[in-house]
């Protein structure tokens, strides 16, 4: 493919002059040519700095100006921005994401099991879901892979990957960038970032960000005083030490808080009928608590050029989660009690070390990266399940040990034929997974000061897995590249904390394969004005690992089995128009079609016409048009206006306890920035925002809390954001 251009890692639509002077021989310049582009959006998917273009997988990138602009704070803003990718709030605490991208994900967020999609910050692997909600300081760009990673990352993964990529510190310069937002339900959120020069090699960045909102739905109980209620902070320190010319140190310690109350779980019909979105809970509910939870870490990253044309990357990383969580379904349904309530604490360390080493040969006709990588995961868990008709506290309390050793590799070769267009990669991935977990039962009756022991047990698995993958990509032209792609992804077996029995607990559940074919183009035309990325793809996924509700009375309790293989397929289009040097369109759509071929059960009985895709909206579409307005006599205007629809779709595995599906919807968002305002230095600009602006009542979760029960999205949300950069 063609050798990608070294600019800023940047992903935004500002145009791009292309200016010819034309001079005659005795004069000046008598004409200035400006043709407006597409500004190129520089990725790091491969490990390597390269345009979004020559990069042969089907991915996202949103730069520091989308992200402004559609106010993605958290990862949660992400679910109406990039199609096939679905991110919904774990029902007992909203600050842990389940992430789905094609159809692939997690409904559970145990500590014993993997996430099918997994999240990296500067290339270091986020290991649990919990907290994941966080809003991050200094992010200079975030990128969704879609389909199976592995080859090039620590960690396997059967449905995609998200990086998280934050501003390098400026070796030299002095920065700072100060954020304020106010809105609707006395938001409050302030963001701000400095950049400090120390001589002439080193430099320090922080960042620091805090955020309150009132949340949407009242609590007429005791306890706090609203459902739903955002109380989050987060900070960043990173130091960039150019030691020597070719050896450069970068240390980051990162912390984020989260202290929201729960979100309100309402009891609703099932789908087709829908409920109207409540003002406030039953004032029978007894001290709703707020979550806590604190995640931080330290990473050293060590990037050294060991020759011309090789560089050796080193990622130390220690990180660390603290998270509580607790929940009450719907007291005041059948009388002054909760169907049922739940709480828990994980407490969770991880030490990772990664090591690549990156090159081409000197003609540049084949480039590599090789790695090695190791993951070690403690853990412990605490859950208390308070069911009142039953008169009991189910009390379940264990640990986990996971380590994890991988190595792997991939080589582009570009032979020196057909004018160099021809491009083939190989790649592999060798994993092994040694998982060990263990569980005691106990319950409590209510009132009394006995805990029962119910049994306890351990298990101990280890997995092993070789991944290839294989690309034949093409370039048409300088500007159009096609590519067919191979791959296998891999998800590491694991143990299940709800499980039925002990029995089924020590057992625990085995790995999941997935093999994915692709074909996708990515081309530029009308003189770089127009960009098309497209992808259509099938993937064989197998043993899938499917959580289901084993115990009619208390649906607390699933068993996992590997009991699945599916077909998915589906098809990805991101579409950009620079129409004029001040207006650009944006279209991306999703298509997926994902359905069971077989689920069989312990007597070898094919159930697969009784389960369903969850997550798996047939069509998502998202459209941008942002129209920049001729110069003001004090500043820029410029607008932009964006619409998210998504299709109707499953959010329960099983069909026999009724369609618990979120119906299809649409929601219209706009923003109105002004920028360049006269000061006497830096940048100043503010901006007014709407989010939901034809407040629209939708669902984010539907789902089985011992009655039908949805959780509700946000309502109409507006403010003001006042930035000012230096």
């Amino acid at each position: 493919m063609n050798t990608a251009r070294k600019l800023p890692p940047v992903a935004s639509l500002k145009p791009i002059a292309c200016a010819c002077l034309l001079a005659g021989p005795l004069s000046a310049p008598v004409a200035v040519l400006a043709q407006p582009m597409l500004e190129e959006i520089v990725v790091t998917a491969q490990k390597r700095e390269e345009s979004l273009q020559d990069t042969p997988i089907s991915l996202a990138a949103l730069g520091s100006d989308e992200l402004e602009t559609r106010g993605i704070e958290d990862l949660t803003d992400l679910r109406s921005v990039v199609p096939n990718l679905q991110l919904t709030p774990h029902p007992n605490s909203a600050a842990t994401a389940r992430i789905y991208v094609r159809g692939i994900g997690n409904s559970d967020d145990q500590i014993t099991q993997d996430p099918s999609v997994a999240v990296y910050m500067d290339g270091v692997y986020l290991a649990r879901t919990q907290g994941l909600a966080m809003e991050a300081a200094d992010i200079a760009r975030i990128e969704v892979l879609r389909g199976p990673q592995g080859t090039l990352y620590g960690r396997n993964a059967t449905g995609g990957a998200i990086n998280y990529i934050t501003e390098t510190p400026w070796v030299g310069d002095w920065g700072f960038r100060q954020q304020f937002t106010l809105g609707r339900r006395d938001l409050f959120r302030s963001k701000t970032t400095v950049n400090v020069p120390l001589g002439d090699t080193v430099a320090a960045r922080f960042g620091y960000v805090t955020s309150q909102q009132e949340g949407f739905i009242d609590n007429a109980g005791t306890g706090e005083d609203r459902f739903g209620d955002r109380d989050r902070d987060a900070l960043r320190a990173d130091v960039l030490w150019q030691a020597a010319d070719h050896l450069e140190l970068r240390y980051a310690f990162d912390r984020s808080n989260i202290g929201d109350t729960p979100v309100y779980t309402a009891a609703v019909p099932l789908y087709p009928e829908t409920a109207a979105r409540p003002a406030q809970g039953n004032p029978a509910l007894q001290n709703l608590e707020a979550n806590d939870v604190t995640a931080e870490g330290h990473s050293l990253i060590a990037t050294w050029d060991v020759g011309a044309h090789a560089t050796l990357k080193s990622i130390t990383a220690w990180r660390s989660l603290d998270n509580f969580q607790n929940m009450d379904y719907h007291t005041g349904v059948f009388g002054p009690f909760p169907i049922f309530r739940t709480s828990s604490n994980i407490e969770q360390e991880q030490w990772s070390q990664e090591l690549q080493l990156l090159g081409e040969t000197g003609d540049g006709g084949l480039q590599y990266i090789v790695g090695l990588y190791y993951f070690d995961e403690e853990g412990s868990y605490d859950s208390d399940t308070l069911v009142p008709v039953s008169g009991i506290h189910s009390l379940n309390v264990g640990e986990i040990g996971n380590e994890a050793v991988a190595a792997f590799g991939q080589a582009t070769w570009t032979p020196n034929v057909l004018d160099q267009r021809l491009h083939l990669t190989l790649g592999l991935r060798w994993s092994e997974d040694q998982r060990e977990a263990s569980k005691s039962e106990a319950i409590q009756p209510i009132g009394v000061d006995l805990v029962i022991p119910r049994g306890e047990g351990a298990g101990d698995n280890t997995f092993t897995n070789t991944s290839p993958s294989l690309v034949l990509a093409y370039d048409l032209s300088d500007n159009v590249n096609v590519y067919a792609k191979m791959v296998e992804g891999y998800k590491t077996g694991g143990f299940n904390t709800r499980s039925s029995s002990i029995e089924a607990f020590e057992r625990g559940f085995g790995e999941e394969t997935l093999v994915s074919w692709e074909l996708g183009a990515k081309m530029e035309l009308w003189e770089s004005r127009l960009r098309l990325n497209m992808a259509a793809f099938q993937a064989d996924y197998d043993d899938i690992q499917i959580n289901v509700q084993s115990d009619p009375e208390d649906i607390s309790v699933t068993d996992v089995l590997n009991a699945g293989e599916a077909t998915i397929s589906g098809f990805e289009l991101d579409a950009t128009a620079l129409l004029t040097g001040s207006l650009s369109v944006n279209l991306r759509y999703g298509y997926l079609d994902a359905e069971y071929d077989k689920i069989t059960d312990a007597t070898g009985a094919d159930l697969s016409d009784q389960f369903r895709f969850t997550q798996s909206p047939r069509h998502s579409v998202t459209a941008d048009l942002d129209y920049t307005l001729p110069p003001l006599p004090f500043g820029e205007l410029r607008a932009n206006l964006n619409y998210a629809w998504q299709d109707d779709k499953y959010t329960s595995s099983t069909a026999d306890s009724g369609e618990y599906i979120v119906g299809d919807y649409g929601l219209l968002n706009a923003r109105l920035t002004l920028s360049a305002l006269p000061v006497p230095s830096g940048e100043l600009r503010v901006a007014l925002w709407g989010k939901n602006l034809e407040d629209k009542t939708y669902y984010i979760a539907h789902f089985n809390a011992g009655v039908p029960t949805a959780m509700f999205g946000e309502p109409r949300t507006y403010g003001v954001d006042v930035i000012y950069e230096y």
